[in-house]
């Protein structure tokens, strides 16, 4: 593991564990088991340590995510085009099993979504860091989108966002909310549920 990425992940632990405030180079260094200064060296204000940090966090979503979005892509790749379910583009039953397998992972992991809510956060406060928060999210809510175009959608970019603002709703409840870890069945019954209202 390169001395960045370890520095990342032990922030990442750090965030999850101690929030924003725990979060010091100190602690990365204790934490990731380097000589002292060395988080320093690498990322010398907080502001780049929590620019990095949100960098590797955004890369092990992606590969979290790879295989329920590989599906995706072959889906997208496969000239689906938009169409009401059951016709053109993706069946509903289809859709919401592979997005439930995206909220498995990340519910899956609550060290990663623990510390993606405090740096969110965080982003309310730092503009710099609000301004690369929303970019790497395109990266998500962008082939939301397009799913949903290919689902046959009429205003994807809106029912893009909507569908990303319930899984993070789903995701917050289980999480950090008062809510229960849904189950895989439970998880596609409710997209079924919400994408019916949405798409039909």
């Amino acid at each position: 593991m390169k001395r960045s990425e370890a520095v990342a992940e032990a922030a990442i632990t750090l965030l999850a564990e101690r929030g924003m405030r725990g979060l010091t180079h100190r602690a990365v260094d204790e934490l990731a088991g380097l000589p002292p200064g060395s988080t320093s060296n690498l990322a010398r204000t907080r502001a780049a340590l929590l620019e990095l940090t949100l960098h590797r966090l955004t890369e092990l979503e992606e590969n979290a995510f790879a295989p329920a979005t590989g599906d995706a892509r072959a889906v997208l790749g496969n000239g689906a085009s938009a169409g009401p379910f059951g016709t053109e583009g993706m069946e509903l039953g289809d859709l919401a099993d592979l997005l439930a397998e995206v909220l498995a992972v990340q519910l899956g992991d609550r060290r990663r979504t623990l510390a993606r809510y405090e740096l969110a956060l965080e982003a309310t406060r730092r503009p710099e860091l609000r301004e690369i928060y929303d970019r790497v999210g395109a990266r998500f809510r962008d082939p939301a989108a397009a799913l949903l175009a290919a689902a046959g959608s009429a205003d994807p970019v809106r029912h893009g966002r909507q569908l990303v603002a319930y899984g993070e709703g789903i995701m917050f409840d289980a999480i950090a909310g008062a809510g229960v870890t849904p189950t895989i069945d439970d998880l596609r019954a409710g997209l079924r549920e919400f994408l019916s209202g949405m798409l039909r």
